[in-house]
């Protein structure tokens, strides 16, 4: 064989194995992030039911303790949270000390003060399971049931992002008058022979009360997080304009994504993957209306961004609003875990996941089987998103490895 031979062979092999060894320890790096992520999905599982009962293992805590510790930057629990139930019944069934307007919004809702000093937010039922609310993918009342589903979709995705959420019923002549504000009480009327309020906000109205069936009014409450984890709110760079005929810059211009890029915080750390995250949550639950978005204050973009407010989400099961998707199909980039968790909930696991989640929930069934199919429906759309992103930049340029550490000290 020539020199001039053997150098051109020694060069091919020499490349081949080079290929080979990179080849090699991608895979094993890979696959040790797949099964990890693999034992993760496995956990969830296991620990779907949520029994509600008021068994706790630090007696010398309560249940509001327990939960204030959970919250970190990255997580508002813990994975492993043996103690969930618990905290959930107190939720569900403390007495109510105190009761009054919601805070500042759109939508009606109380503020209620439960023994111990625990604030919650209580949203009041608003339409029957199968009612379907046509229009924009953001009309309608809030969905109190969709507060409950949407909090366990996010322990089905893992992100742990959203504050705890559990049905309740309360008997508002018993429960909540007698310890109303003035303002709250100032609100509440009868309607035939049903007790209704309309409370404050900026579409409550007197002629559109929320109203009990008789005095027993079914609703959410949402875990109010701790004090000492202050929020800063924050304009999502993909919101809204909600002015008829007027666009906004991400809804004509394909390039938008590369602007936001050069925008702190989304211009280093963790924030925009947590912008797509979201909005692969909002596509599945069918929330349009995430036009502002909260993370804890002073993190220079270090810090999650919270799951507040999901009750416009899981109002018409037919309406696949695409457009919520825009962060994913205009950046074009999706977490490594987030990717292996979508895909182990194809093929029914999604909807069959949520249904057990919620299935001790005290509103059981939380939402109707339209509802649960559509997020199976959905999911495939999220999937064939991410694979027209791989097919024309790569994987390698779209699957973003991005896992934190997360500190409970």
């Amino acid at each position: 064989m020539k020199l001039k031979q053997r150098v051109v062979l020694l060069a091919i092999l020499l490349v081949i194995f080079i290929f080979t060894k990179v080849f090699l320890i991608d895979n094993l790096d890979t696959s040790a992030a797949h099964r990890e992520d693999q034992r993760a999905f496995q956990r969830m599982l296991s620990g779907l039911r949520v029994a509600l009962e008021p068994r706790l293992e630090h007696t010398l805590q309560s249940p509001w303790e327990i939960a204030a510790q959970w919250v970190v930057p990255r997580e508002v629990y813990p994975e492993d949270t043996p103690e969930l139930g618990a905290v959930m019944h107190a939720m569900s069934t403390k007495k109510i000390i105190k009761a009054d307007v919601g805070y500042k919004g759109t939508q009606l809702k109380a503020l209620l003060i439960l023994e111990g000093g625990q604030k919650v937010v209580f949203k009041p039922k608003r339409y029957a399971r199968d009612y379907i609310v046509e229009g924009e993918p953001y009309a309608g009342y809030d969905r109190h049931n969709a507060e409950v589903a949407a909090f366990h979709l996010d322990r089905i995705l893992g992100f742990r992002r959203a504050p705890l959420v559990v049905g309740r019923f309360v008997n508002l002549r018993t429960e909540i008058k007698p310890v109303a504000t003035e303002q709250l009480l100032g609100t509440f009327m009868t309607v035939g022979n049903n007790t209704c309020f309309y409370g404050k906000c900026y579409y409550c109205r007197e002629t559109e009360p929320a109203c009990a069936d008789g005095d027993i009014m079914e609703g959410s409450v949402t875990l109010w997080l701790p004090d000492v984890w202050p929020l800063q709110k924050h304009r999502h760079p993909w919101g809204r304009t909600y002015r008829e005929g007027k666009l906004a810059r991400w809804e004509y211009d394909e390039s938008y994504c590369d602007a936001v890029k050069k925008t702190s915080p989304y211009d280093s750390g963790p924030r925009l993957l947590d912008i797509i995250d979201t909005a692969i949550f909002d596509y599945l639950i069918g929330n349009a209306d995430r036009h502002h978005y909260e993370s804890f204050q002073d993190d220079e973009g270090a810090s999650m961004l919270i799951l507040l407010d999901n009750a416009k989400s899981f109002g018409n099961p037919a309406l696949d609003e695409r457009s919520i998707l825009a962060p994913l199909y205009q950046c074009c980039i999706i977490r490594v875990s987030t990717w292996n968790r979508l895909n182990y909930l194809k093929n029914g696991v999604l909807k069959s996941a949520l249904k057990t989640a919620m299935s001790h929930d005290p509103i059981s069934p939380v939402l109707s089987t339209p509802h649960l199919d559509a997020l199976d429906q959905r999911l495939l759309s999220i999937l064939a998103t991410v694979k027209q992103c791989t097919d024309q930049f790569g994987p390698d340029v779209v699957l973003v490895e991005d896992r934190m550490t997360l500190s409970h000290l």
